[in-house]
């Protein structure tokens, strides 16, 4: 889809399996604010690096008033195996069908070896309390992006 989601958007609304049990839904945010980041694949050095920082940074985004949630097509089977082998702190949402994916403009064309495949733009929306999305970060690169995400945190009023 596009990328055209962008800062004072209405953040879409979602509802995916969560690591856990259960489903996790934009409206369960209502009142709090919302990081949500989309990585590639479970047990990948980048995405494995990733959510490892924003796992150790959990308090931190919780006195700042935010959660934190990642995302991506994984099954809940494997988001158990990962959060269990690193000792991840944060839950993991399955968009198996990259429906919310999609919505957020994070299903993008990439390319590898000069072969072309859709995959998963590593992107990460900072939602406000009222639902609205306030920062977006597109291809991101894993390392200091946990901390420039916090700052922003922090920042919003």
């Amino acid at each position: 889809m596009s990328d055209s989601l962008k800062a004072g958007d209405k953040a879409p609304a979602f509802s995916m399996p969560v690591s856990g049990g259960g489903k996790i839904a934009l409206k369960d945010f209502k009142g709090e604010k919302l990081v949500m980041f989309f990585y590639p694949k479970d047990m990948t050095p980048g995405c494995t690096t990733e959510s490892k920082e924003f796992s150790a940074q959990k308090a931190a985004f919780a006195r700042a008033g935010a959660k934190v949630l990642g995302v991506s097509k994984d099954s809940l089977a494997r988001h158990e195996k990962f959060i269990e082998k690193e000792g991840l702190k944060i839950p993991l949402a399955s968009d198996a069908d990259s429906d919310v994916i999609e919505r957020y403009g994070s299903w993008i064309l990439k390319k590898l070896y000069g072969r072309e495949y859709m995959g998963i733009d590593r992107s990460t929306f900072l939602i406000d309390e009222k639902g609205i999305v306030r920062e977006v970060w597109r291809k991101v690169k894993v390392k200091g992006h946990v901390d420039a995400v916090l700052e922003a945190v922090k920042a919003l009023k």
